[in-house]
């Protein structure tokens, strides 16, 4: 299946749920997202530590994990105990979820399939092997190429960012040689996203990442997504006025939604003044941007509008 071409698409909506630290706001770690096709196959994006690990009672049926990289904060080296747990800016992260990874302790308990590009589907699999899950279930997703899992369409795209595996999510004597070394073990490239569900729209998850050419000539040229979620956290990827470079002259999305803000970005519901996250939104000029505060449902269209849960 590719995603570009004429096609004939299903109604319906893809509904977006963020879960993040505390309900109702958008706080320092929050990345993890829900995203429902129009047929019911759930996709949760990078579970990080703001999942409070398989039981959490907000997940539902999770059919996809998708994982742009394997830092901690991404693939879930310790979570909350609970939804809210914490504060916004200091969230409880006392559960430690290494070396299996809050991913795979997900994708076995809720019989996910887990996809990812580079060489990250092979350290998922023998993951899955090793904690009684089904290797077989691990699968890749190379750059330019197509998995269709239950209708929703998933090629990994460039990102511009380190993948190493650290020493405590490899386990055993080689982790503990790692970590000794200061080094990390090979996963091969960050990647985005770009998805393509029933109803035909089309879906941009940049993952941490710079600035990068393939996001105008691949993503923004070729894919046309509707819908952008865009990492925003500076330092380690781009900050909000090189995100809304991309979001404005590259990839030019009907809608985004920022991501990875590395702030309390919001208090009472509200954008605090002088935030990355209210830069980011001073700086997109066409795209509506929609702040993605945990647990509010967004529901989207087939060019990318938001439908429901605008606010």
């Amino acid at each position: 299946m590719a995603l570009a071409g004429s096609h004939t698409y299903a109604a319906g909506l893809v509904k977006v749920t963020p879960l993040g630290g505390q309900d109702g706001e958008f706080c320092v770690l929050d990345r993890a997202m829900i995203f429902e096709d129009p047929n019911g196959t759930r996709v949760l994006y990078d579970p990080g530590r703001t999942v409070a690990g398989p039981k959490d009672p907000r997940l539902g049926n999770i059919d996809i994990i998708l994982v742009s990289h394997m830092h901690g904060d991404h693939v879930g080296d310790k979570h909350t105990k609970a939804p809210n747990a914490g504060s916004c800016g200091k969230p409880d992260m006392s559960v430690n979820s290494s070396p299996e990874t809050s991913v795979v302790q997900i994708a076995i308990a809720k019989k996910s399939t887990i996809v990812t590009g580079s060489e990250m589907p092979s350290f998922f699999a023998a993951k899955l092997k090793r904690y009684h899950g089904n290797p077989a279930k691990s699968v890749l997703a190379r750059f330019g190429s197509t998995v269709v899992i239950n209708g929703v369409g998933i090629t990994t795209v460039p990102a511009t960012h380190s993948n190493g595996i650290s020493g405590d999510l490899v386990g055993g004597r080689l982790g503990h040689e790692l970590q000794a070394a200061g080094l990390t073990a090979y996963a091969g490239p960050s990647t985005g996203y770009v998805l393509k569900f029933s109803n035909g729209l089309v879906v941009y998850l940049s993952g941490d990442t710079g600035l990068t050419a393939e996001q105008k000539d691949v993503v923004g040229d070729y894919y046309k997504p509707g819908l952008a979620v865009m990492n925003i956290g500076d330092t380690y990827t781009t900050g909000p006025t090189e995100a809304a470079y991309v979001i404005n002259e590259w990839v030019k999305p009907t809608t985004v939604i920022p991501s990875h803000a590395n702030e309390v970005a919001t208090a009472d519901g509200k954008v605090i003044a002088n935030s990355r996250t209210e830069t980011f939104i001073k700086a997109v000029k066409k795209a509506k941007v929609l702040v993605p505060f945990s647990g509010h449902e967004m529901d989207f269209n087939e060019s990318g509008e938001c439908v429901k849960g605008c606010e």
